[in-house]
C-alpha cells in the first residue's frame, strides 16, 4: 500500500511539472516602456474564440510581443494571446490577476480588466505600489480570430 502511494505521488508531481506554466516576469519599467507611446486610441478592436467556439468582441492593447524575463533572467519574449495571464502583485503583497491584452499603462496607473466575460469588473493599480509583474501563458484555450 506505502508502494503504491509513493508511486501515485511521484506520477502526480511528474504530471504537474510536465504541464506546469512557465512563468516570466516584466520590471516596471519594462511595461511603462513597453505601453510608451500606446493611449486609449491606438487600442484595437479583437475578436476572440472561446474554448466551446463563444466569440467575445473587445478592446486590446496593441503589444503582439511581451518582452519579460525567464527565471534565469535572461530576456525573454512572450506572444501576446487571450490567454497571458498577468499576476501583479503589490506593496502590501496582494495579488490581482488580469488579462494581459485587457491591460493599459499610462506613466502613472495600470488599468485593466480581471474578467474574459464581464468587462465592467476592472483595477487601477499606481504602478509606484507594484512590486512584482508576473506573465504567463495559462493554456487557456482562448484564440484570437480577428485582430
Amino acid at each position: 500500500m506505502k508502494n503504491t502511494s509513493l508511486k501515485v505521488g511521484f506520477l502526480l508531481i511528474l504530471t504537474f511539472s510536465l504541464f506546469a506554466c512557465t512563468t516570466y516576469l516584466i520590471p516596471v519599467d519594462s511595461l511603462r516602456s513597453q505601453f510608451s507611446g500606446i493611449d486609449s486610441t491606438k487600442l484595437v478592436n479583437v475578436v476572440v474564440r472561446g474554448p466551446v467556439g463563444e466569440r467575445y468582441n473587445y478592446l486590446a492593447n496593441p503589444i503582439r510581443t511581451i518582452n519579460c524575463i525567464d527565471k534565469q533572467n535572461n530576456p525573454a519574449g512572450l506572444n501576446n494571446s487571450p490567454s497571458i495571464e498577468m499576476r501583479v502583485t503589490d506593496t502590501n503583497n496582494k495579488k490581482t490577476i488580469f488579462y494581459f491584452d485587457r491591460i493599459f499603462v499610462n506613466k502613472t496607473y495600470l488599468y485593466g480588466v480581471q474578467s474574459r466575460f464581464i468587462s465592467s469588473i476592472t483595477k487601477t493599480i499606481p504602478l509606484k505600489d507594484i512590486t512584482k509583474i508576473e506573465v504567463q501563458d495559462g493554456k487557456k484555450n482562448f484564440k484570437y480570430i480577428a485582430r
